[in-house]
């Protein structure tokens, strides 16, 4: 299962990318926003990575404007490895070498089928893990 957030920025592209994983057989939860109308990014961004971290969900992909925003309100809840990504190299990079588990993009920075195609690699690059493991645990006892 895969959480699904975005602000209003993001809403979109979010739709769009729904259509995606309906399409591959990927299942999901859509934690909000669920029209175009204005609202905040974090608030978005909180039960989706919630989810996450409690094992609900395996990973989350979250919009906003820039993937920016909401990245840096995901990276604050305890747990969450969320990056905000435009290009094939870094969606599948975070995942072999630094474990994310949220993927962040902006609505108004890519289009669909790029979006599309960072979501196939994101969820399907499994983590490398062997000396990245020892990076990532460093950067999660950043988290105490």
């Amino acid at each position: 299962m895969i959480a699904l957030a975005s602000d209003h920025g993001g809403f979109a592209l979010k739709e769009e990318i729904k259509k995606h994983l309906d399409g591959k057989g990927v299942a999901y939860e859509d934690f909000g926003c669920f029209a175009p109308e204005s609202c905040d990014y974090p608030d978005m961004a909180k039960p989706a990575c919630e989810a996450v971290v409690s094992g609900r969900c395996e990973k989350a992909l979250l919009f906003c404007g820039t993937g920016i925003g909401i990245s840096m309100a995901a990276n604050k809840i305890k747990g969450i490895r969320a990056c905000a990504c435009s290009d094939a190299f870094s969606a599948k990079y975070t995942r072999l070498h630094n474990d994310a588990n949220a993927l962040c993009l902006g609505g108004r920075v890519v289009g669909p089928g790029l979006a599309a195609e960072l979501v196939d690699i994101f969820l399907e690059t499994p983590f490398e893990g062997g000396r990245h493991q020892t990076r990532v645990d460093k950067v999660m006892a950043l988290e105490k």
